[in-house]
């Protein structure tokens, strides 16, 4: 089965049980949420939806298909990935005593990212990205010690005209 990644954009009603029932759609068909963020568009009652997935045409056709059934659901755009911005953000969390501390400060800027907190012996750093960018700096930042570690998961937007519209269910 050729089984490669792929990202969906939703445009939804911003209203509790939402992401329930999109959850619950990929739950009783078997299919697995690799990634999903969900946040408020400039219109207050419509939230935007990221989900990274993986799976075959046939499941990509299907994921669709079902998810326009539903009547939350105002958009699904299966994005072409050639037309996409996509990014994560991470937070992470290293030790970092003083002598240490300038070379996870290279890294920093290595990587171009951010201290966001620093203590006697940790450091809180931010990084957005893409997911290999991601990766490496955790990779990089193994041999100081990881404390904490989160992710946002991806979210994604069109290149100059590839806009995900509203349009209205007949």
């Amino acid at each position: 089965m050729d089984s490669e990644p792929f990202v969906l954009s939703l445009l939804v009603s911003n209203e509790s049980g939402v992401l329930t029932r999109i959850s619950g759609l990929f739950a009783r068909r078997g299919f697995n949420i690799d990634s999903l963020s969900v946040g408020e568009t400039q219109n207050h009652l419509t939230s935007r939806m990221t989900i990274l997935s993986r799976g075959d045409a046939y499941v990509r056709e299907q994921i669709v298909r079902q998810l326009e059934k539903l009547h939350d659901v105002k958009v699904v755009e299966l994005m072409d990935l050639s037309r996409t911005v996509l990014r994560e953000q991470l937070l992470v969390k290293v030790r970092a005593a003083p002598d240490t501390r300038s070379q996870a400060l290279d890294a920093v800027t290595v990587f171009r990212a951010k201290v966001i907190d620093l203590a006697p012996d940790t450091m809180t750093m931010e990084l957005t990205g893409e997911k290999t960018k991601l990766d490496a700096f955790i990779t990089f930042l193994e041999p100081f010690g990881i404390i904490e570690l989160c992710r946002t998961g991806v979210t994604a937007i069109g290149r100059n005209g590839y806009v995900l519209t509203h349009k209205e269910k007949e």
